[in-house]
């Protein structure tokens, strides 16, 4: 099971300019929610987006992670 800070920690590790906000959807630490701010999403589509964040934490879904709800919000840089 995954925790919401390394979930936090795998997001930065590749947006480090993110804002994180990590919800355990169920309470079981297998579903989450994770909506990620960043100004890296600048010019980038939604589909862009989403492919980013989930490199990051790619490898544990389906493993650590049952399922994730990815919400992207373009920051101003």
């Amino acid at each position: 099971m995954m925790t919401p800070q390394e979930i936090d920690d795998r997001v930065k590790g590749v947006l480090p300019d993110a804002e994180v906000d990590v919800v355990d959807t169920r309470g079981d630490a297998q579903h989450w929610r994770v909506v990620v701010q960043s100004a890296t999403f600048e010019g980038m589509s939604l589909i862009e987006q989403h492919k980013l964040v989930m490199s990051s934490l790619g490898d544990e879904i389906g493993k650590r992670m049952h399922a994730v709800e990815i919400k992207t919000i373009v920051r101003a840089g």
